[in-house]
Formats: C-alpha cells, structure tokens, sequence
C-alpha cells in the first residue's frame, strides 16, 4: 500500500483566453493527482487527507474510488471544498490562485496510525503550507519516518500562498531528514535555493529534478543519473509532475526498492528505467487537458 496525503480541490480551468474565459471544474490537488495515478498504474494506494461533504468533494471521492484507491483514511467536514484557477499559458505551462480560507483540507488532523500495509507515504503541495493541516500533514511525516516507512516529499511550491518564504524555505529543510525521496521541478529548485548534492547530505537517499521536455535528472551519492523528456504535443502540463510523482513510486514498488537502501543501489540500469518510464507517463498526461494521468496499458513496451 501506497498512501498520499495531501489536498484533493477544484481546478477551474478557462476554456478560451482573457479574464472572462468560461471555466471548467476539474478534479485536482497534486497528492490527489498522484493517488489517482498511482491507482491507475495499479499499485495499491490509499488517500489521506479531509474532503469537504459539498458536491465537489463527492465527486473527488467518486473519482478514486472508480481508480481503485482506498479511502477509507479520508476525514470529512462540512467547510467548502478548496477551489484553485489555473491560467494556462502559450507553452502549456499552468499557474494558479487559489481560495483557500476556511476550506476541509487545510482543517486536516494527523490519524493515530497509517493503513495497515503501508510502504510509502507521499507528500506535498499546499497541504505543507496552509496551518493548521501543514502541522498535522508534517507530524504524519515525522511519525511515518521514525517507523521506518519510505517517505517521498514534493514541494511542489505555490509562492502565492507562503506568507513568509525565509521561514518556508528553513521548514522545508528541517523536513529533510525524514524524508527518503525529494522529487521537486527545476522552478521549484530555484525558488528554494541550495543543491542537490545539500539536500542528499540532509538525509533522502536520492533527489529527482524534473527539468519539463528536457526530462529528469536522479542524484544519488554514487553519481547522477540522466533520462531526455519524451516529445509530445503539449495541451498543458497540469498534473504532469503528479504523474511522474505516481511513476517513480510504482516503478519503485515494483522493483522492491522502498527502502532508502535500495534506493541508493538502483545503479545506472535502475535509474534510467525508473527515470524513462517516469518520463514516459509525464509525457501522456502532457499530452491531453487536465490531470489525466495514463493507464498501465498505455505505458506496456
């Protein structure tokens, strides 16, 4: 079992250009983007998070149950379901604002204990900035590290919703240590400063950067490994890092690496198949609108 926790919300997507374009609701959140992937891939995975009981919450919850992910960890509430506008630029990019206050996943509270099974937790987002559920969100963490289970953390940054970036920036590298996988985009890195080769020293086993089509990058303390991106025709990238996220942890299952000790013994034949099927599924969610992660059989050879 796989667990994601994190944000499950609405993208409003414009269908056309300038401020008054028409927008379409869209299933979203990057840990829900990254457990509806990972069911689709077909590893067993579990949502954690608190989903509002309004409509759009229903429908967030029908969505991962038709993909197969348990959410039986999910908490419920009856505050609104948090809403993100994303605006889509030229190359596909995607940027967004958010209305946030008052909404069920930010009120999140740490469970008592994972769901039975648990070989990773995923992290990331807004879940990770917006209190009181960031606390909670990161205690889950912690615990989840101190018992040994394989923890994967991507910030995945919202700059319009961290208040104070200093203080973010000290928080996120005081998550570090319990964290066995850092997967962050090259924008990510940049905003929060530092190296890889830092951030390995601070305690992952292995840090991904995922530089968009000119693919990704693995650093480990035996070396670097490098895949290109896949070509595709670019509808946009909403989603695309969330897959890679859901790629990289099925890939991992599926080579009984969910250790940090694995991890750092893929050598060059792991990595570049880890790192090519990654870019692989980034590629097809690219390729079509929205977050809509691919299929194991569009993936098979």
């Amino acid at each position: 079992m796989i667990v994601v926790a994190g944000e499950a919300l609405i993208d409003l997507v414009p269908r056309g250009t300038g401020a008054l374009a028409a927008l379409q609701p869209a299933l979203g959140g990057g840990p829900y983007n990254t457990a509806v992937a990972l069911g689709r891939l077909g590893s067993p995975a579990a949502f954690c998070s608190r989903v509002s009981y309004d409509a759009f919450g229903e429908a967030l919850l029908d969505r991962l149950r038709e993909t197969g992910v348990d959410v039986s960890s999910v908490q419920r509430g009856a505050e609104p379901t948090t809403l993100a506008v994303a605006t889509v630029g030229a190359d596909g990019s995607a940027a967004y604002s958010f209305y946030v206050d008052g909404t069920a996943d930010r009120l999140f509270t740490a469970p008592s204990a994972l769901p039975p099974g648990t070989r990773a937790v995923s992290f990331g987002t807004c879940s990770l900035v917006l209190e009181p559920g960031a606390s909670a969100y990161e205690e889950l963490m912690r615990a989840a590290a101190a018992q040994g289970v394989f923890t994967a953390l991507d910030p995945n940054i919202r700059s319009g919703l961290i208040p104070d970036a200093d203080a973010y920036r000290a928080r996120f590298k005081s998550w570090l240590p319990s964290v066995s996988l850092l997967k962050l985009s090259e924008e990510d890195a940049r905003w929060l400063g530092g190296t890889p080769q830092e951030w390995l020293a601070a305690g992952p086993a292995a840090v991904v950067i995922t530089r968009g089509g000119e693919g990704l990058t693995a650093y480990t303390a035996d070396g670097e490994y490098a895949v290109p991106g896949e070509r595709v025709e670019v509808v946009d990238t909403i989603g695309a890092g969330d897959t890679v996220n859901a790629a990289l942890l099925h890939g991992l299952a599926a080579r009984d690496a969910l250790s940090a000790q694995a991890l750092a013994a893929l050598g060059h034949d792991g990595w570049a198949g880890l790192l090519g099927f990654a870019a692989r599924a980034a590629a097809i969610t690219c390729s079509r609108a929205g977050a809509e992660p691919p299929y194991a059989h569009e993936l098979e050879g």
